[in-house]
């Protein structure tokens, strides 16, 4: 509810530089009257320092116009987009269309092959919506073999709502390991604070090897009317990997000093 100064939020991320995660996503380039808190992240990425870890930069674009802001930026290493199967969600959102968000999309390539970047797209609404429009496994394969032939192979499945379980994640997941290459094949979760055991257990034996989490597990999405489910504890998760006995390569005390920095942010 309350604006987060920049220089709290460089301190905080530039903390979790020094953890050892491959990406960290650290702003948007969206529209500041839509999402204040983001407004500044052009200042952010100017007081982060990438020589501290080895982390990437990436960052969301909204539109063709934030991914020409975050291309020129020489930090960001991934660009990010969040697509859908659900035109409901789409719309509030991003407020565009399945056809506009396409064309968007097939922009922001462009924009990250003439610059150098990446392009990351998240298949929100992966495991199911709120919003009692049709939904399948063979939809969501189709959007996905639609990426691939695109070549767009950075994808996120993205359970935004907290809809999936173990069974439909394990599902799903374990249809397009198989179909398609899935070294880029990432899984975006939210969950509620007792139920996100079993979907990792899921994903993980479904051959999905990328995982995100946020500290803390804050974080989630207004749009889609569900309350109390939020991104998974990156904590949770390293702890998951520690009773998988799954080397995470992360730093522990830095893990811990992030956290602790965490605490002074979201107050």
């Amino acid at each position: 509810p309350r604006h987060v100064p920049v220089e709290m939020k460089a301190k905080f991320i530039n903390a979790i530089l020094k953890v050892g995660f491959e990406t960290v996503d650290c702003g948007s380039f969206v529209s500041a009257k839509a999402v204040p808190q983001m407004a500044d992240t052009g200042e952010l990425l100017k007081l982060l320092d990438l020589n501290i870890g080895s982390s990437n930069l990436m960052v969301i674009a909204g539109n063709s116009r934030g991914g020409q802001l975050a291309s020129a930026e020489s930090k960001v290493h991934t660009i990010a987009y969040p697509y859908s199967v659900s035109g409901t969600f789409l719309q509030r959102n991003l407020n565009t269309t399945p056809d506009d968000a396409w064309r968007t999309m097939l922009e922001l390539q462009n924009i990250c092959g003439l610059s150098g970047k990446e392009l990351r797209v998240y298949l929100t609404m992966a495991f199911g919506n709120p919003y009692n429009e049709p939904w399948s496994d063979e939809q969501v394969s189709r959007e996905v073999e639609k990426l691939y032939k695109a070549g767009i192979y950075g994808l996120v499945l993205s359970d935004t709502t907290g809809k999936g379980t173990p069974e439909s994640i394990g599902r799903l997941c374990t249809t397009l390991t198989r179909a398609f290459p899935a070294e880029q094949m990432g899984i975006h979760l939210h969950t509620k604070p007792d139920d996100w055991e079993g979907k990792l257990d899921a994903a993980w034996g479904a051959g999905i090897r990328r995982f995100e989490s946020a500290l803390g597990g804050y974080g989630g999405c207004p749009m889609t009317g569900v309350e109390l489910c939020a991104n998974i504890n990156t904590l949770d998760l390293y702890s998951w990997c520690q009773r998988m006995h799954i080397s995470s390569g992360l730093d522990e005390d830095a893990l811990k000093a992030a956290q602790a920095i965490a605490l002074e942010v979201f107050v």
